[in-house]
């Protein structure tokens, strides 16, 4: 449905590019905002009783960027990103693919292009059908582990502190791993291929923590 150059837009990396300015990033700034627009008006509608706070919530699961790198999968945008690059740049671009920044970026830039090329009510309806799964799955009232652990830890006027541990792996596959401390104390550890990710891991693995305590006493 998009145009050859809009399509070619939206695939490719500024190193790469004829300029900055025709690489993937305008779109996917354009592309982050109208993620959240149509995300936000469907999450109105689904439930309109609602807090400002769990909509926020919700909200946020679904434009995550491991939820945005999940459907850039799906979208097969992974192996069109790579086949797009030069031959000279074939194999950098297998690498940068197989970042969850540039997945997610991909998504966000092809959501861009669509809003431009195709206009706002056929973008929705792709939107909303290519993250059908992620917004079904954001329940109300749930809340991801760090906002989780936040708020327990608030509860026992507690502060917590991420401090990333470790950085191993090659470019296109690191695994960060990190550590929580609630009231200074170490609390949990995590792994995951973002910092992002292994700050919600080891939130994850200090919430058990605290619910076995609580359950032993």
């Amino acid at each position: 449905l998009l145009s050859p150059e809009r399509r070619g837009e939206t695939l490719a990396h500024r190193s790469w590019a004829s300029s900055r300015a025709s690489s993937y990033e305008r779109l996917e700034f354009l592309g982050d905002v109208v993620l959240e627009l149509v995300v936000t008006t469907e999450l109105l509608t689904r439930h309109p009783e609602a807090s400002e706070g769990d909509l926020a919530w919700m909200r946020q699961q679904i434009v995550a960027r491991e939820a945005c790198a999940s459907v850039a999968r799906d979208l097969g945008l992974v192996e069109e990103f790579v086949a797009a690059a030069p031959n000279r740049q074939r194999t950098v671009a297998r690498d940068m693919a197989a970042q969850v920044s540039v997945q997610a970026a991909l998504v966000e830039a092809l959501i861009g292009a669509c809003w431009t090329d195709l206009g706002h009510e056929r973008t929705q309806v792709g939107v909303l059908e290519a993250f059908a799964g992620v917004i079904d799955n954001a329940t109300l009232g749930r809340r991801d582990a760090k906002t989780a652990l936040q708020e327990l830890a608030a509860r026992d006027r507690l502060t917590v502190r991420y401090e990333l541990v470790e950085r191993d792996g090659p470019p296109h596959a690191r695994v960060f791993t990190t550590r929580v401390l609630v009231g200074g104390e170490e609390a949990g550890r995590g792994s995951g291929s973002s910092k992002q990710a292994s700050e919600q891991a080891a939130a994850t693995e200090a919430i058990e923590g605290r619910t076995e305590a609580a359950e032993a006493c």
